[in-house]
């Protein structure tokens, strides 16, 4: 009887926490991107506009994991409001977009602000950002974007919540008073971090936790490939950041492996912790974080992966041994129109493939305007988006399906050879779990290899589901390469492991 009772207490405690008090007031916005500053085309505002206008009110507070988990915690308390405050919706071509316009940036950042100052009497404003954005002409977005807010609601709570690919340093904590950081890739815990801003923003406003902060920058670099929290290191690097929350009570420790395919000064890993008013606390984990970032960097960031011709060789021998289905990572093509894995396919004379998908929106077309379902057509398949895509690919097959998927309006299957297949979108579409197969009547039970254009997201629907029998990254020419050591850096700063290495 005492037990129920003691779990009883804290929603009733949560009911009483309100009573007699003035209502809280916080504002909720997002402006979020990763960009791949290596890819061909820039982010503009026809970019961001594509799928509609920015969103106010309750839109907003329905957008996403983050948000959804600050809001549905911030209710549980009594006396909250929150209010959606303007946000732009996802840019076409998401991650596969180029630097953002200054003319978007500016839109976008500076309408959070004059929204927040239409909106009367605040007492918090929690930003759900990303941490990789670029934007031609402004140094570290994510802090700009902060210190734009600041300037109009002045010295009240501001949190901000990131993805682990955010590239960030002390402008950010210096701007904001807390930052929290998903700790898993696949990113199973957005949710959960957007509920850890909610309560600790109440506590702040409340008056019981004073949040102070320690960033720290560890010198390394690592493709998004390797940064999969199912695998060691990474693992190893969350799971301490885990021991030091669970044995230090009011410390919240985040990692950002940082995305390597923005070309910008902040890029890397970075370390944040907040702290309940105890800076020496802050400063000793992240000191430790840091350091043992820096251990493990030669197994972190100084692995290989097998290019094209061996890991298809590689991927046909797991299918020739019943491994089935393979499934086939093609991590580092952004834009989604890489050929390369297709071609060697071809050229080793696999059977029974399947590749979700490539972006080809002309081939698309091509495929409409000559031929319905159950036809045989003629067509060149992807090869020309950007300057690592190889070459069109002459296909002859049956159109199997060609119609409307997801928020796409025309995708098109053809079937080849000996019984392959290829998904055609018309834009970068990363599968993350079988879904797309049934809808597009391909059984995966009947498939011996699929290739996905996919760095780690996989892993939620086709490895830790038990559905793959083989999995092999192949480390394909592409605007995401494996091995940074390749990439033309012109921004990023001296002495970062493992580019240090070629210095």
């Amino acid at each position: 009887m005492m037990g129920q009772a003691l779990r009883v207490l804290p929603a009733l405690m949560l009911t009483l926490w309100g009573c007699g008090q003035d209502t809280v007031r916080i504002g909720v916005a997002t402006f979020s991107h990763e960009t791949c500053t290596f890819c061909p085309v820039p982010t503009g505002i026809a970019e961001w506009e594509y799928y509609g206008p920015p969103v106010r009110g309750d839109s907003v507070l329905e957008w996403g994991d983050y948000i959804e988990g600050f809001v549905s915690r911030a209710r549980e308390y009594g006396g909250v409001e929150l209010v959606g405050i303007l946000s732009p919706r996802d840019a076409k071509g998401g991650s596969s977009g180029s630097w953002i316009t200054k003319e978007a940036f500016d839109k976008y950042s500076n309408g959070i602000a004059e929204d927040l100052g239409r909106v009367g009497r605040l007492d918090g404003v929690f930003l759900a950002l990303h941490g990789a954005m670029a934007v031609t002409g402004i140094s570290r977005p994510e802090a700009e974007i902060v210190r734009r807010v600041r300037a109009v609601v002045g010295d009240i709570p501001i949190f901000v919540t990131l993805d682990l690919h955010a590239n960030e340093d002390h402008e950010l904590s210096d701007a904001a008073d807390a930052v929290f950081i998903v700790k898993r890739y696949p990113h199973y815990d957005a949710r959960l971090q957007g509920e850890r801003a909610a309560r600790i923003m109440l506590r702040t406003i409340r008056g019981t936790y004073s949040p102070v902060m320690a960033t720290r920058k560890p010198g390394v670099i690592t493709p998004s490939v390797f940064q999969g929290t199912g695998e060691s290191p990474a693992m190893d690097i969350m799971e301490r950041a885990r021991r030091w929350e669970n044995r230090t009570p009011d410390a919240f420790v985040s990692v950002a492996f940082g995305f390597a395919y923005a070309d910008v000064p902040e890029v890397g890993a970075t370390v944040m912790v907040v702290a309940n008013g105890d800076q020496e606390l802050a400063d000793r984990i992240a000191d430790d974080m840091s350091e043992y970032i820096w251990r493990v960097r030669e197994e972190f960031a100084g692995k290989r992966l097998p290019k094209t011709r061996a890991g298809v060789a590689q991927a046909i021998a797991e299918a020739r041994a019943g491994n089935t289905p393979v499934v086939v990572a093609d991590h580092a093509d952004r834009t989604g129109n890489s050929t390369h894995i297709l071609e060697e396919l071809m050229r080793q004379g696999a059977q029974n493939f399947c590749i979700a998908t490539i972006a080809d929106s002309l081939a698309i077309r091509a495929i409409a305007s000559r031929a319905e379902v159950g036809e045989r057509v003629s067509v060149r398949v992807g090869g020309y988006a950007d300057q690592f895509a190889g070459r069109p690919v002459p296909i002859e097959g049956v159109v199997e399906y060609l119609g409307e998927y997801g928020r796409f309006d025309t995708v098109a299957v053809l079937r080849f050879g000996s019984n392959n297949r290829v998904i055609l979108t018309p834009q970068l579409h990363q599968v993350t779990t079988p879904g797309i197969f049934g809808r597009l009547g391909i059984d995966l039970d009947e498939v011996d290899m699929v290739v996905l254009k996919s760095r780690v997201h996989f892993w939620r629907g086709f490895v830790e589901t038990g559905l793959a029998g083989a999995v092999v990254v192949v480390d394909a020419p592409g605007l995401g390469p494996a091995d940074l050591t390749t990439i033309d850096y012109q921004n990023v700063p001296q002495g970062l492991y493992p580019l240090s290495r070629r210095d």
